[in-house]
């Protein structure tokens, strides 16, 4: 088994399992591209070679800043992988500016997601733009590198999603016509960056009636009910996977963020609570769940590829479930960290740390490692230790003018200048 050492004390096992975690992207990112790749194996009917994702990359950039900042690797090796995935992205497959789900590592090329799914992806694009937009940050001594990343971000045409009744559409493929079935992104999940990152936009910017209007007007926004005594602000009943309440707070930071429906700090930390207590009540019964032992989130499952939440309960944890809550549940995720790690290292730990998913029941682990539940292991633990994502982001002009727009209040925003 990789490099599995027992018995370290709290802060080094969080050092190790981040750097372990790091490699994903610091060692089998598309050699071509710099992008990540989708998968590490068990592709679910395309090259797991070849397939690169953008959400995944955003975020993997956001890992590949930490392994700089750490030392892990030097600053110029992650500078030159940036830039390389930006010259790619240049040259790559968009549509109005919007990146699809998939491309092919070496030719740039658009790779369907699924069926009908051949076009820009507004969601897939602003997990991309994060990473992008934490690096023009973090390397501002490159401010080549800076506005070549703001010209992809002012490129990204929110508006060719805007339906005519204000709603945001999640795929578009200009060559076709929306879908009648085809659903709007509305709220509450990872979606959000979208409405962030479209009010920020100086180029295409999607109006704030949009976000109260469409997003914030979903059945599944506001929720407000208690679960087991912890009261939760938003989304669907008893939370839904923890990634919905994760994925926006990787670089936006959410200490103090608030608007006329939430504190997102209490959001973050209630999400993780809930599932957390419904791990510990285990109303199914699954074998291993426990106050070290908990998480539920899309992953892989034994039947293929699963949104585990309280209400999709399969028997498997998600390791990204309870690492990725880290800033918001320190305690209890550090619980679930050591026996990962100590307990069941010999069955779940490799070279680039923790397998996607496991399920005692059915003895059953992942054969493969996801690019978007890796990098927020490592992203969670920085931003738990240092907040460096979230400095770096949440200053972005592109984010504050978002969050202004918005009608946001933050510790951290800035007056728009007169």
């Amino acid at each position: 088994m990789a490099n599995l050492i027992r018995g370290l004390d709290d802060a080094s096992l969080r050092d190790r399992v981040a750097q372990a975690t790091a490699h994903y992207f610091l060692d089998w990112s598309h050699p071509v591209s710099g992008m990540a790749r989708e998968r590490s194996a068990g592709a679910f009917g395309y090259d797991v070679e070849e397939t690169v994702c953008t959400g995944g990359t955003g975020f993997g950039v956001l890992a590949q800043i930490v392994a700089a900042e750490r030392g892990w690797r030097s600053r110029r090796q992650i500078l030159d992988r940036v830039e390389r995935i930006v010259g790619f992205l240049e040259r790559a497959d968009k549509f109005a500016g919007v990146f699809p789900h998939f491309l092919n590592g070496t030719t740039g090329r658009v790779q369907p997601f699924m069926p009908g799914d051949d076009g820009g992806d507004l969601v897939e694009t602003s997990l991309l733009m994060l990473g992008l937009l934490g690096a023009a940050a973090y390397f501002e001594e490159e401010p080549m590198l800076g506005a070549r990343i703001e010209a992809l971000f002012d490129d990204v045409n929110w508006c060719a999603h805007l339906r005519d009744d204000g709603a945001v559409m999640w795929h578009r493929q200009p060559s076709r016509p929306w879908a009648p079935d085809a659903l709007p992104i509305r709220g509450w999940n990872e979606g959000f960056l979208v409405f962030v990152f479209g009010a920020g936009s100086r180029t295409h910017a999607i109006p704030a009636s949009s976000y109260h209007g469409s997003w914030a007007a979903a059945p599944a926004f506001r929720n407000g009910r208690s679960y087991g005594g912890i009261t939760l602000p938003l989304g669907p009943d008893w939370g839904g996977p923890l990634f919905l309440s994760q994925y926006p707070f990787l670089g936006i930071d959410p200490r103090g963020l608030r608007d006329r429906y939430a504190d997102y700090g209490q959001q973050a930390r209630a999400h993780a609570m809930i599932n957390r207590h419904h791990c510990l009540r285990n109303p199914h019964g699954w074998g291993g769940y426990g106050p070290d032992c908990w998480g539920l989130s899309a992953s892989d499952d034994p039947s293929g590829y699963v949104a585990h939440s309280p209400t999709e309960d399969t028997g498997v944890i998600t390791p990204t479930a309870a690492l990725g809550s880290f800033p918001f549940v320190p305690d209890k995720a550090m619980a679930v960290l050591r026996h990962l790690h100590d307990d069941l290292g010999d069955r779940i730990w490799g070279e680039a740390g923790f397998a996607d998913a496991f399920c005692e029941d059915q003895d059953w682990v992942a054969g493969a490692q996801l690019a978007i539940d890796q990098a927020p292991i490592v992203v969670s633990l920085e931003n738990y230790r240092s907040g460096l994502l979230w400095r770096l982001v949440s200053r972005r002009p592109e984010v504050q003018r978002g969050l202004r727009a918005l009608s946001f209040t933050a510790p951290y925003i800035e007056p728009a200048i007169a």
